[in-house]
C-alpha cells in the first residue's frame, strides 16, 4: 500500500450564527488544515436542505484556494446532472489555474431523488444523464474543441479556450455507496471514497483494487497520469479532552447531523435507505464515527489503516451542532496528538 494520508470532508452544515459567519469560519479551519498538512478538503455538493450551505461548491473553493497554499481542493461531488457539461468544463478549468493545480474533481448523479427533483431531474434519468455528462466533461478538458451528440447534450466542435492547469485533466474521483459504483470507478481508473464498517470497506477495496487492474490504462481510464490510486473513507471526528465531552458535546452534536442530512427525506415523509443512526454509540460502534479522547482516536485511526484497505481517513471535523470553538479544539487535539503517530514530518 502507499503512504497514508489525511484529508478533511465538509458538508457545510447549517450553523446557528449567520451565513457570513458560518463561511467565514469554514474558511478559518480550512486555513488550519492546511497548515497542519492535510492533503485534501473536499466539499459536498446539497440543495434545499441544512446539510449543505455551499451548493456552489466550485465558487465556495475558489474562496479557499485563495487563502491556502498546498491543500488539495475538490467537490465530492459535483451533481454532474445539475450542470450544462461544457459550461462546467470551464469552471472546473478556472478553478484548476486559481488553485494552482491543486485540484481534485470528484463527480457523481447526486443521493437525493428530492434534491434532484427540484430542478427536475427525475432519478430514473440521473444515472444514464450523469454518465453522458461525464463523457462531456472529459472530452472538454481533454481537447481543444468540444464536439458531442447524445441524448442529452448537443455540442458542435466548440473552441475550448480554456484547459486545465493538470494534464491531462485533473484526478477524477467517485464516491463508493454499492457494489455497482465500485466496478464504476475501477473500471475508469477513478479515485474513490467509500464509507460504512471497516469490514465492508475490507471487502470494497481488495474488490476495486483487483478491477482496476484489469482496466487500468485502457481508453476508458479517466485518470491515466495517476499510478498508485488513493482509496479514501469518510468518517465523522471528534478528538474529546475527555469522556465528559463526548456526552455533552458529541452527542448531540451528532444528532444534529442526522436530522441536517435526513431533513428532506422526513419532508417526504420516508427515512435513505443508507444505514445512518442518530445514535452516536452506534455510529462509533459501526466505525463510520471516530470518537473519544486521543488516545481512543489514535487506536480508531490505527486500526483503520490497518484493516480497511485504505490509504486515505477523510475526516470531518466541522458537523451537526459542533460549534467552530468545538471543531477547532478538537482539530488542534488530532493535529497535535493524532495525527504525528501517522505522517511524519
Amino acid at each position: 500500500m502507499s503512504a497514508i494520508k489525511f484529508g478533511v470532508f465538509d458538508h457545510v452544515e447549517r450553523r446557528g450564527n449567520s451565513i457570513e459567519g458560518l463561511f467565514a469560519g469554514r474558511l478559518e479551519l480550512v486555513r488550519e488544515y492546511d497548515a497542519a498538512g492535510f492533503y485534501g478538503y473536499h466539499v459536498a455538493e446539497h440543495h434545499a436542505t441544512p446539510l449543505g450551505m455551499a451548493p456552489s461548491p466550485g465558487l465556495y473553493l475558489a474562496a479557499a484556494a485563495q487563502c491556502t497554499k498546498r491543500i488539495h481542493l475538490g467537490p465530492l461531488v459535483y451533481l454532474l446532472p445539475l450542470y450544462n457539461p461544457m459550461r462546467l468544463v470551464s469552471e472546473i478549468c478556472m478553478l484548476d489555474h486559481l488553485s494552482d493545480g491543486r485540484l481534485e474533481l470528484g463527480v457523481g448523479r447526486g443521493v437525493s431523488p428530492f434534491e434532484l427533483a427540484y430542478y427536475g431531474i427525475s432519478f430514473m434519468d440521473a444515472r444514464e444523464k450523469f454518465e453522458e455528462a461525464l463523457d462531456v466533461v472529459v472530452k472538454g478538458l481533454r481537447n481543444e474543441r468540444l464536439s458531442h451528440r447524445g441524448p442529452h447534450y448537443r455540442f458542435d466542435n466548440v473552441p475550448m479556450e480554456l484547459q486545465p492547469k493538470q494534464r491531462p485533466n485533473p484526478p477524477i474521483w467517485y464516491g463508493i455507496s454499492s457494489q455497482e459504483s465500485l466496478m464504476f470507478a475501477a473500471r475508469h481508473g477513478m479515485q474513490m471514497v467509500g464509507g460504512g464498517p471497516i469490514s465492508v470497506l475490507k471487502e470494497l477495496t481488495a474488490a476495486y483494487r483487483i478491477e482496476l487492474a484489469k482496466h487500468k490504462g485502457k481508453p476508458e481510464d479517466l485518470n491515466p497520469h495517476i499510478t498508485e490510486p488513493t482509496i479514501g473513507a469518510i468518517r465523522h471526528c471528534y478528538v474529546a479532552g475527555d469522556e465528559r465531552e463526548v456526552e455533552q458535546i458529541a452527542k448531540p452534536a451528532y444528532k444534529q447531523f442526522y436530522d441536517n442530512l435526513t431533513k428532506l427525506w422526513r419532508d417526504f415523509r420516508t427515512l435513505p435507505d443508507y444505514g445512518f443512526t442518530p445514535d452516536l454509540a452506534i455510529a462509533r460502534k459501526f466505525d463510520v464515527a471516530i470518537v473519544g479522547t486521543a488516545d481512543q482516536v489514535r487506536d480508531e485511526v490505527g486500526r483503520f489503516f490497518e484493516q480497511s484497505g485504505c490509504n486515505y481517513a477523510v475526516l470531518s471535523f466541522a458537523w451537526g451542532g459542533l460549534s467552530q470553538d468545538d471543531s477547532r479544539r478538537s482539530l488542534d487535539r488530532f493535529v497535535t496528538k493524532v495525527m504525528p503517530q501517522f505522517v511524519k514530518g
